[in-house]
């Protein structure tokens, strides 16, 4: 009899668990000028009409900057500044980063991000950690957002596993949720020391 849970696949998100927001003070000081509760400032730009259309390939990253200087009446100089502020408080988790590179060959590394068009080339010129994954399905390239099932179906393609070889990893529950409907398995992502440890186990297991 074959082993349970045969992974042959880990599938990754990018947002929220291998890049994460660990500074918030440039945001705050943002918030603090417009008047902005906590978080106002990530719900103005990432849950805009603008932001939902470029996930899905259907307006440009300029197009929701522009909306932003629009709705909060900045000067261009400003809108540079904001751009720039609003992302400096990201991190990319090296040790996490580290962690998928050495199970690389080991297992299949594969990713789904809901993302604005210019993510590709941030994660191959800017980033330089798109070289980790094996296969990477990127929302705005696609036409489709996690947590519709096509999405994943075309990540477990392109990775050429079952569902049931896979194993998911983001930090949203719905998406976990839109990963097992489609017969993978999924691991809420909370901590990253507790996520490399369960996925660890849980490798070990499958072996």
């Amino acid at each position: 009899m074959g082993k349970q849970n045969q992974f042959r696949a880990l599938v990754w998100d990018l947002g929220g668990v291998i890049l994460r927001t660990e500074d918030l003070s440039f945001r705050e000081r943002w918030e603090r000028r417009f008047g902005l509760e906590p978080w106002g400032l990530e719900k103005l730009i990432f849950r805009s009409k603008m932001s939902k259309l470029a996930s899905i390939g259907k307006a440009s990253t300029e197009d929701i900057w522009n909306s932003v200087q629009e709705k909060l009446g900045l000067t261009n100089s400003e809108l540079e500044q904001l751009r720039v502020d609003f992302f400096a408080g990201d991190r990319i988790d090296e040790e996490l980063l580290a962690f998928i590179r050495r199970l690389k060959g080991q297992v299949k590394i594969g990713m789904i991000t809901n993302a604005w068009p210019d993510i590709r080339p941030w994660m191959e010129e800017q980033a330089g950690i798109a070289d980790a994954f094996d296969h990477i399905v990127i929302s705005s390239e696609v036409g489709m957002v996690k947590p519709q099932k096509e999405i994943y179906w075309l990540s477990l393609s392109g990775l050429d596993v079952a569902a049931e070889e896979a194993l998911f990893i983001d930090d949203f529950v719905e998406n976990i949720e839109g990963a097992e409907a489609v017969g993978m398995h999924a691991i809420h992502f909370q901590d990253p020391v507790e996520t490399m440890q369960t996925i660890q186990e849980r490798l070990e297991r499958s072996g």
